[in-house]
């Protein structure tokens, strides 16, 4: 009896393992989608996200993350990003939505008075393998940074290096909350170069603070300058190669 006891515990504890391994790879296939509203249109565009939009996308198999403006919003901009199992899948889901007379109609409704988009861009990406498992969940209070990183010529495998090693856990000692890495997906523009992540903060001004100690940290000095050395300078481009925006969630946001 004992024995059969062992081994069903054994197997418990062998299931629940893989289990956990499982949760923390994430494969899937991530979009980021920026959209600049026509002058004037932003809160129509909105109001079409979460009266319409949201719900459509889950019905069609689309994963809603995040729905952000940001802090200094001078473009109108409404960024947000998506989920998916696969690039497959995301073109089956997109075309299933496209054709849904309830889009149609919404769609249709909310351009009587003119088109609510001047410009969209869209990228595809999948998490780096030490971002944290992402937590859609709405805590509030809470203020994202996202920053876009440009790496250097043949310096992207080195700036991961870094952040795998080094970056994540110093972010976390000095008070900020890593949300979740990505690399763009093999096909798009920049693959070679392009890191974006975002950061929760309380505030501007505690990402600012967190971001002074963090600099000052004798650890960081330390990894960055070794980083560096062996790369035979900046890990990332001088002009433009690190951008910081912060994003304020929309109330329709299921991450807050």
């Amino acid at each position: 009896m004992k024995n059969l006891f062992r081994l069903v515990l054994a197997t418990l504890l062998v299931g629940a393992a893989y289990t956990q391994a499982d949760a923390a790879t994430d494969t899937r296939v991530y979009e980021m989608r920026i959209y600049y509203a026509a002058p004037g249109k932003l809160d129509a565009l909105n109001a079409r996200f979460r009266d319409h939009t949201v719900k459509l996308f889950e019905k069609h198999g689309i994963t809603n993350v995040g729905y952000f403006v940001p802090i200094d919003n001078k473009e109108q901009k409404l960024v947000y990003f998506l989920a998916y199992p696969s690039r497959e899948a995301r073109e089956a889901s997109w075309k299933a939505f496209s054709a849904d007379p309830a889009w149609v109609k919404a769609r249709k409704a909310s351009e009587i008075n003119g088109k609510l988009l001047s410009k969209v861009v869209s990228v595809f990406m999948q998490t780096t393998d030490y971002s944290p498992e992402l937590k859609v969940e709405k805590a509030g209070g809470r203020v994202f940074e996202m920053r876009t990183y440009t790496a250097t010529k043949d310096n992207l495998d080195d700036l991961n290096a870094r952040f795998r090693n080094h970056t994540v856990e110093l972010f976390k000692k000095h008070g900020m909350t890593n949300v979740i890495y990505w690399n763009y997906m093999a096909d798009q523009k920049g693959a070679d170069k392009m890191l974006v992540y975002l950061l929760a903060h309380k505030s501007p001004e505690a990402a600012k603070a967190s971001f002074e100690a963090f600099r000052a940290d004798p650890d960081w000095t330390k990894a960055r300058t070794a980083s560096e050395e062996k790369a035979g300078g900046s890990l990332t481009e001088r002009q433009g190669g690190v951008v910081s925006e912060f994003l304020t969630p929309t109330d329709y946001s299921p991450l807050q």
